[in-house]
């Protein structure tokens, strides 16, 4: 149950990824602001080609909207694939200006350290993840004690030669016999789960299709998992996903033979989630409301049918609705002498840990474990019969140690300013791992003694800085309602305020998501000749609770964009750097972040990279997942919604003059937050700038055999940086 429970609502309702990445790479120091307008004068204009227009105009509550690039939707249409052809080349021909060698090599030097997982024990196994460096995925490695002999268990490199193959997800049979996986594709949502023995290492021969969303929840020699009907050929990247499933797989049986076990056929745009305990003979159903509240059901294990001829008569198995408000969030965290403990942000923006009991589950029966505190608490897992918690303060963790009754035991010291993950383990278990990450030293992996409550480095990678001679502050500033918004600056100690550093600038602000310190090592060469990089911690994230999410979400959307806007002044008026200076770049929700701002405040940034983004507001809810972003956004088929999401959505506020040089990136497999997006923006953006005198360039990287991030392999990430970083040093005049 551990593995599954303490990840099944973020898999499910996690329906935009956020990448807290990545500053500038190392090159040569800038020149005088004198030298770079000369520059940029001698550089031509750019000519982009002349994309198709049709006369599409959609009618919102008598609002006639132009949609002239609506053909780029149909991403697999030949004309389309020509298109993306046309814009890649061009895109290439500018960048093959720069000179790209030197970035490529010093971020290839400095990815390249070992790095390793947490491990976790499961069954007679312990099993953590590695990577020599510059491998394309990790490798999983399992040994039967922390001291003996490391076996490979699935190395993901062998299955794909351009190690375009990842794990999505994974989870042990509680006796560690099995070891079930789930394989990605070329970066897409969609999953297929294999099974394998973990002591021959052999592959079972059924493969189960067209999973997306799902964990997997291990029950006897079968688990549990979700899944859509397979989608209709050729549109699998853009269909709307509907009517999701729950299904029991027994591992010696093909797929078509597993037991239907949950749907509800009342409500296609519904997603479901499933974890196990075994140990107490019980089965929790998640369903949650696009990625807000969620649901929770409970059967006993005991009890659920298998038999297809019994259910083809009763229809859906009788689950007991333990939690049936959708409008907060709801995570099972263990269960406890029959109690079932829940953390939640019922009556608690901050979120409480509470005593369910299955029996009278109504809420006027819930007992209060841990109390809501002024501090959000971020997480909490069972482990030694004891709650660890984690707190955020200003976006950097705390943990605190409580026994069963909520009585708190100790804190568990962290070396500096951080956040830290891990924390798995069993209630019988002595002692469990947890990863402590900063922005200025790799991460280090601890082993914690839960009876001596002592840490102990397991594991710390080993790379060439020097960082005591950098320091993280951390930094408040006025948004433009005076709402005080936390930034962390990473940076060389003693930093001259000239206004001439070059800033790279990082947001994303929604979904209740925060941003928190992590290291990474392409930041390296880039605080090495000076720069800044800084975190702006925006409404719309979890960093300060329920309250700051609600902040920056809905028709508060606009306060997000306020704060980014406002970070940049901030740093500006600081003398921290200046327009010509600074990029901004935010992915996925970040990417609408960085679209918004550079079509509000186009003079504020000399660079703008809407990576994956959701750029298309009134049509963000057709494709794939795209609905269950709805109570975030708001809907274009809602008039009240529609005229406040009208006014910022990014394709919709382009209009003819002088923008940032930017550079939009998206990949021709994101079935998450699908390319026309980026295609309709991009389109849209160069039909403006032809039309003013503008130099900047306007161009669009799309990455092939690729989604919206996740399990891209190394080579490609390097090589998406490279472009990336060549962009931006070149038109900040720093190379």
């Amino acid at each position: 149950m551990k593995n599954i429970q303490k990840n099944i609502i973020k898999i499910i309702i996690m329906s935009v990824l956020a990448f807290n990445i990545i500053p500038f790479v190392s090159i040569p120091k800038m020149i005088a602001q004198e030298k770079i307008n000369e520059k940029n004068t001698k550089i031509k204009p750019m000519e982009y080609p002349q994309t198709k227009k049709n006369n599409k105009i959609d009618d919102y509550f008598g609002t006639k909207v132009n949609d002239p690039y609506h053909w780029l939707e149909a991403s697999d249409a030949p004309e389309t694939k020509n298109w993306v052809i046309t814009q890649n080349k061009l895109t290439q021909s500018y960048l093959a200006q720069i000179p790209k060698e030197k970035i490529k090599n010093r971020l290839e030097k400095v990815w390249n350290f070992p790095k390793m997982s947490a491990p976790s024990k499961k069954g007679n196994y312990y099993v953590y993840l590695k990577n020599n460096g510059l491998q394309s995925q990790s490798v999983f490695f399992i040994k039967k004690s922390l001291n003996g002999e490391e076996e490979v268990l699935l190395d993901p490199n062998t299955l794909a030669k351009d190690g375009t193959i990842s794990v999505n997800s994974w989870s042990f049979s509680d006796d560690g016999k099995y070891f079930a996986f789930a394989l990605a594709k070329g970066g897409s949502d969609w999953n297929e789960i294999y099974v394998m023995e973990t002591e021959t290492k052999k592959i079972l021969p059924n493969k189960i299709e067209w999973v997306k969303f799902s964990g997997i929840a291990w029950h006897k020699n079968g688990f549990y998992y979700s899944r859509y009907d397979a989608p209709k050929a050729g549109k699998e990247y853009e269909n709307k996903n509907e009517f999701h499933k729950i299904f029991y797989h027994q591992i010696t049986q093909n797929q078509q033979d597993d037991v239907l076990i949950y749907e509800d056929k009342t409500k296609p745009l519904q997603n479901f989630g499933v974890s196990t305990d075994e140990k107490a003979d019980a089965l929790y159903i998640y369903a949650p409301e696009g990625t807000g509240g969620n649901k929770i059901f409970y059967k006993k294990l005991s009890e659920v049918i298998y038999d297809k001829k019994i259910l083809q008569n009763t229809g859906n198995q009788i689950f007991k609705t333990i939690i049936a408000d959708t409008k907060h969030e709801n995570s099972i965290i263990a269960n406890i002498n029959g109690k079932i403990i829940v953390r939640t942000n019922q009556n608690a923006p901050n979120f409480r840990l509470v005593a369910v009991s299955p029996d009278n589950p109504d809420k006027k029966n819930w007992v209060n474990i841990l109390k809501e505190m002024a501090l959000p608490l971020s997480s909490v897992d069972f482990i030694g019969n004891k709650f660890i918690t984690v707190y955020m303060k200003d976006a950097s963790h705390q943990v605190e140690v409580f026994d069963i009754s909520g009585k708190k035991l100790s804190n568990i010291k962290l070396p500096s300013l951080g956040t830290v993950s891990g924390f798995d383990g069993e209630k019988e278990d002595k002692t469990t791992f947890f990863t402590f990450n900063s922005y200025l030293a790799p991460p280090i992996i601890f082993k914690y003694d839960l009876e001596k409550n002592t840490s102990e480095t397991f594991y710390e990678s080993k790379i060439d800085f020097k960082s005591d001679e950098y320091e993280t502050k951390e930094v408040f500033y006025p948004s433009k309602d005076g709402t005080k918004i936390h930034m962390f600056l990473t940076h060389k100690k003693n930093l001259i305020l000239n206004g001439q550093n070059p800033t790279y600038l990082y947001g994303y602000g929604g979904f209740n998501i925060s941003v928190l310190p992590a290291f990474d090592a392409r930041i390296v060469p880039f605080l090495e000749a000076g720069g800044i990089y800084a975190v702006a911690n925006l409404r719309g994230g979890s960093e300060y609770g329920e309250n700051w999410h609600k902040a920056g979400m809905l028709d508060k959307k606009q306060n997000v964009f306020d704060d980014f806007i406002a970070a940049a002044e901030f740093l500006i008026k600081e003398k921290y750097t200046s327009p010509a200076k600074l990029a901004i770049s935010g992915r996925s929700n970040g990417g609408l972040l960085v679209g918004a701002c550079m079509t509000q405040r186009p003079e504020l940034f000399a660079v703008a990279l809407p990576g994956v983004g959701v750029l298309d507001m009134l049509r963000y809810h057709k494709f794939t997942i795209g609905w269950a972003w709805v109570n975030e956004y708001g809907s274009s088929d809602d008039k009240t919604q529609f005229e406040y999401i009208y006014k910022y959505s990014p394709l919709h506020n382009i209009k003819p003059t002088k923008y940032p040089a930017t550079l939009v990136f998206t990949a021709d497999k994101d079935d998450r937050v699908v390319p026309a997006h980026s295609f309709k923006f991009i389109s849209t953006l160069q039909e403006n700038q032809r039309e003013t005198i503008a130099i900047a360039p306007t161009l669009i990287r799309i990455d092939v055999e690729a989604g919206h991030g996740a399990g891209k392999p190394i080579s490609k990430q390097i090589d998406e940086w490279t472009d990336i970083w060549a962009f931006i040093l070149w038109n900040l005049g720093a190379m």
